[in-house]
């Protein structure tokens, strides 16, 4: 505190003195612009501290903002900024107070709040009555899982961890410690580790409240749908009471209809896991005698109890069946395990029917977790190989991306299935599924998909041979086999009239992405609007995941780009919902952003991509990721960090031998790269190296961006006039083709080569044409590109503006070296800036200087200026 300490001198310290002080420290911050000040701790200020702030406030200058934070104990889980705190307002400034999971102190006419101290009216806030008030939301599931990621723990986990920290950063970063120091590392599919520190600050959340108030929210948390009329008609009269004063605590919130939701799902698992079992059964007992609905009252009577019944566990099986057909998958998941749970140890045959039934419902919920209960008890008994391989199967189709560490659950899968063909089918199924998407070797996938569809068709599966199909097809298209569309169409042959299993190995999807990377954009857009309700309604969380992303991934080619971002952003919720790995869906949500957001956040969940890719081992999407990733920083002009991902992309696709250049159209971004770091003979030789492929299969398309992209090679090597012709000849197929953003890139490079070549009104004509066609799509950091600087990698000025004379003959390189060096960079400084070497860096200054004849570095510097 300022004033509690002793003063150095007897005569104590001069009070004006210090008022006069202070205000001039504060004047002092806003010496050099506007200033925030942040006070924290203010539940522990003393009444001269105070008093001596609020003179020195009123007398800052406006261009002060100061924030003051209170963190009282009862809140203290939440850390700094989620308890109390309030503002102050310097005269012409504005005042600022913050309040966080709990409802503020009260402040009243005086300006002071009531603080939280024993004494419910002791002062302890100094916040003057015009104070704003500001509430500090929790953290979104996809902000939770960037703070893991930052702190390297598994972003794969970021969903659940959402739930049970309630998107408090430090409840959530105390979960994600808690299971990256267990013994042994927690997949994605096993319980939560919510001990130590976790659970400790839930407990201490949770003294907030009276043990009155906690026996009510315990039977809130043992509910499916908690309300206050159901908590008081199941013994708390006091209900309504009780909650309110939980919902002051900041434990709960209460909705108009007096629903009742936990701040955190921390808080009600604690409960439950501290209360005894008596506690806990004559809760579930209360419940079930005053639900209205059936299949709650038989979950709650199984609850109830931990005496195995047989009765019992077929009602339980039959309320899952019901839920099912109710559409609610994840009850239905929960349920079914229940039964088996329930059922006698006497009858072992009907306990390990419903084991297995209840993993495959927990595969059809996406409930990893459940699923991995569910086998790991089947697997404990003595059952039937069959039945293993069921069980193994549910758990291998819950995990999404995250296929590496479950090698054993394929190697026993397959030793199971010996002798059962339709079994060894399925199985095979599930390993072309892990050798493209783990391994990164589609050779080993087709092999496996080609094996699986054969079994299948022997015994007359049809469903299981469409899926093995699909694969191969998919596994043709990379490998650039002309075999591909044929295998594809014999898996849409045999798909029944009836939905088929998943939407993710169906031939109807993998039909819409074909199109999609023929740049039938508008065909596979309209086929997926309308199997997309559909699969909403009835389909599983994964399919709609599937979908979702599929279509953010059309609408970021051809519009309407806010849709796109729509999409992707419903595709990451349901997907961190859900528990996988949120690296598909953050890939979605970069192309998204780079269409129709920002470059910036686009990157960033490139990024982020990359890490969960890389956490998982699915090769499939770190390459796309990185190409994500490279063509944004390609666009920013980051040229030398953009060469190297984007090379990381070439070489992690010459490693999986793909071969069809429209399924990751990286090579022209690679070449443009190349380009821009002077490297012309090696881009061309790229491209050269594409059109062969893309002529011998038809992939227009993707010519045409090589097209875009050789252009550019032509205007380095100075034929200017040719690489204008080809641009727009380019911009008008690509406009044909129905791909906007692709024709407004072309017109973009368009202007820069008119610009080259001097011709003023031809480049603001290109511009133009680009900028209207941005605009119609919603293509909003496009459509900035054609007005700001810098236009282009080189980092040269607004496409439009005249060349000043001499720079037009160099490159976008040599511009890119010429600025850093007439900035002053010595040639070392340059090299690493550039990522090259000191001697091409003296080797393209040497050519420079005769392009502009120049003599030394200052006279470049002149050159350079407008």
């Amino acid at each position: 505190m300022l004033c509690r300490e002793a003063p150095p001198e007897e005569g104590g310290w001069d009070p004006i003195a210090l008022r006069l002080a202070l205000a001039g420290i504060l004047r002092a911050l806003t010496a050099r612009g506007p200033a925030l000040l942040v006070v924290d701790g203010m539940q522990h200020i003393d009444p001269e501290s105070a008093d001596l702030l609020r003179f020195a406030l009123h007398l800052a200058p406006p261009a002060l903002r100061v924030i003051a934070v209170e963190t009282p104990e009862a809140y203290a889980a939440y850390g700094t900024g989620y308890g109390t705190a309030g503002g102050t307002r310097a005269p012409g400034g504005s005042a600022e107070a913050v309040s966080g999971p709990a409802a503020g102190p009260a402040t009243d006419s005086s300006g002071a709040g009531a603080g939280y101290g024993k004494d419910p009216h002791e002062t302890r806030l100094w916040v003057p009555s015009e104070a704003d008030v500001l509430l500090v939301p929790p953290l979104h599931a996809d902000e939770i899982a960037e703070l893991l990621i930052h702190h390297r723990l598994p972003s794969r986990m970021a969903g659940r961890i959402h739930k049970a920290s309630g998107g408090n950063p430090r409840l959530a970063l105390a979960v994600g410690r808690s299971l990256a120091d267990a013994r042994t590392p927690v997949h994605h599919a096993e319980a939560l580790t919510l001990s130590g520190r976790a659970r400790d600050l839930a407990r201490q959340l949770l003294g907030a409240a009276p043990p009155e108030v906690r026996s009510t929210l315990l039977l809130a948390a043992l509910a499916l749908r908690p309300t206050a009329a159901l908590v008081r008609r199941a013994g708390r009269p006091q209900a309504e009471a009780d909650l309110a004063a939980a919902e002051r605590a900041g434990l709960v919130s209460m909705s108009e209809d007096g629903t009742v939701a936990f701040t955190a799902g921390l808080l009600p698992s604690t409960l439950v896991h501290d209360a005894c079992w008596a506690e806990r059964s004559a809760g579930h007992a209360a419940l079930a005698r005053v639900v209205d609905d059936p299949v709650e009252s038989v979950r709650h009577r199984a609850l109830a109890t931990d005496a195995p019944d047989e009765e019992l566990a077929a009602e339980v099986a039959e309320a899952a069946d019901l839920a099912r057909r109710r559409g609610n998958s994840a009850l239905a998941a929960e349920l079914a395990l229940l039964a088996a749970e329930s059922t006698p140890g006497r009858n072992a045959r009907q306990r390990i029917a419903r084991l297995v039934d209840a993993a495959e419902e927990a595969a059809r919920a996406a409930r990893a977790d459940l699923a991995m209960r569910a086998a790991t008890d089947l697997l404990a008994r003595d059952a039937a190989p069959s039945d293993r391989v069921r069980a193994r199967l549910a758990v291998l189709d819950t995990a999404g991306q995250g296929l590496t560490g479950l090698d054993e659950m394929y190697v026993h899968a397959m030793e199971d299935s010996e002798g059962d063909t339709a079994l060894r089918a399925a199985v095979q199924l599930r390993l072309a599924v892990k050798y493209v998407l783990a391994d990164g070797d589609p050779l080993r996938s087709r092999a496996a998909a080609m094996e699986s569809a054969q079994l299948a068709a022997s015994m007359g599966d049809p469903r299981t041979a469409a899926q093995a199909l699909t694969v191969q097809a998919r596994m043709e298209r990379a490998l650039g086999s002309s075999d591909a569309e044929a295998v594809l169409a014999q898996a849409r042959a045999l798909e029944t009239a009836e939905r088929p299993a998943g939407v993710r190995n169906a031939a109807q999807i993998l039909t819409i992405r074909h199109a999609l990377f023929d740049g039938r954009l508008v065909d596979a857009r309209n086929q997926l609007n309308a199997l997309l309700p559909l699969v909403q309604r009835r389909g599983s969380v994964e399919d709609a995941i599937e979908l979702l992303s599929t279509l953010a991934e059309i609408e970021s080619r051809i519009g309407p780009c806010a849709s796109a971002l729509g999409h992707a952003g419903q595709s990451l919720a349901l997907t961190l919902e859900a528990g996988l790995s949120p690296g598909p869906a953050w890939y979605a949500l970069a192309l998204a952003e780079t269409a129709g957001g920002s470059f910036a956040r686009a990157a960033s969940y490139a990024r982020r991509s990359v890490q969960a890719s890389e956490e998982e081992g699915d090769r499939v999407f770190l390459s796309r990721s990185l190409y994500a990733l490279g063509r944004v920083q390609l666009v920013n002009g980051d040229v030398a960090a953009a060469l190297e991902t984007l090379r990381r992309v070439e070489a992690n696709e010459r490693a999986q031998s793909t071969v069809d250049p429209s399924m990751l159209r990286w090579h022209e971004e690679l070449a443009e790269a190349l380009l821009a770091h002077d490297a012309v003979d090696e881009a061309v030789a790229l491209l050269s190296e594409v059109r062969p492929v893309g002529e011998r299969l038809g992939r227009t398309t993707v010519l045409l961006g090589c097209d875009r992209a050789y252009a550019l090679c032509l205007a380095a090597e100075g034929r200017t006039d040719s690489a204008a012709e080809l641009l727009a000849g380019t911009a008008a197929r690509f406009g044909e083709a129905e791909l906007p953003l692709e024709q407004g890139r072309a017109l973009i490079a368009l202007a820069r080569v008119e610009r080259r070549r001097r011709r003023r009104s031809a480049a603001q004509a290109a511009l133009h044409a680009a900028a209207s066609t941005f605009e119609r799509v919603g293509a909003v950091p496009w459509l900035a590109l054609t007005s700001e600087t810098p236009a282009g990698p080189a980092g040269e000025g607004p496409a439009g503006e005249d060349t000043l004379p001499g720079l037009a003959s160099l490159t976008d390189a040599e511009l890119r070296l010429a600025r850093l060096v007439g900035q002053g960079a010595s040639n070392q400084e340059a090299a690493a800036k550039l990522y090259l070497s000191v001697k091409t860096v003296e080797a393209r200054l040497t050519r420079i200087y005769q392009k502009l004849d120049v003599r030394s570095r200052a006279q470049l510097a002149t050159a350079l200026r407008p």
